[in-house]
């Protein structure tokens, strides 16, 4: 027994999937950015706009279609129903606040939105309310979510694998992307740094 029906669940992540690339729009005046920086900056930009612009979307497709299960060689079958129902509410949860966090990040950052690993321009603020009250990398948290939360709602191995792989990118990504934000900010940014978690509200 499956929480959501697959076509149901196709519908909603395209539409999920909309939402955002329309706060990027609003908010950014840009749908698409071109990645910058050295070969790990470029890395995690270009596997995370690969991720969010065509894996999901063409997991999307292939739930409304009901193929999705047969085409993944990795699909792990769940037999235990309650189980897989709470692998599926948790994996909704976690899906769902993973675009809401994104678009609520967008929405904070404004014009001052850069790709991952960009040095803050001279006209950039440095944001500090909204998701950023709570931890320094909400975009990279909610990249996070959005990928473990669709690896447990469609019970794959290979999508759990992109979970993981983006973890260490992001793992690796973060202490570049301090960096710079520290040169360009200085003493602001460390006192920010020192009352925020980086990922993990109040834990990391």
């Amino acid at each position: 027994m499956h929480l959501l029906d697959q076509k149901i669940l196709g519908i909603a992540v395209l539409l999920l999937l909309a939402m955002l690339v329309l706060a990027k729009r609003i908010t950014t005046g840009s749908i698409l950015d071109e990645p910058k920086g050295n070969l790990l900056i470029q890395l995690v930009n270009i596997f995370n706009l690969f991720f969010l612009l065509v894996v999901n979307p063409a997991a999307a497709v292939l739930l409304i279609v009901r193929s999705l299960e047969t085409i993944d060689p990795t699909h792990v079958v769940v037999h235990a129903p309650s189980f897989l129902v709470a692998l599926e509410v948790v994996g909704l949860v976690i899906y769902v606040a993973g675009f809401l966090l994104m678009a609520w990040a967008l929405l904070s950052l404004g014009r001052s939105y850069q790709l991952g690993g960009t040095a803050p321009r001279h006209s950039d603020v440095m944001i500090k309310d909204g998701p950023y009250g709570l931890i320094r990398h909400p975009m990279y948290a909610a990249a996070l979510c959005i990928s473990f939360g669709l690896a447990c709602l469609i019970q794959s191995i290979a999508f759990f694998s992109v979970f993981c792989i983006y973890l260490v990118l992001i793992l690796l990504m973060i202490p570049l992307e301090e960096r710079g934000l520290q040169q360009a900010y200085e003493k602001e940014y460390d006192i920010y740094s020192q009352t925020t978690a980086r990922l993990i509200p109040f834990i990391y």
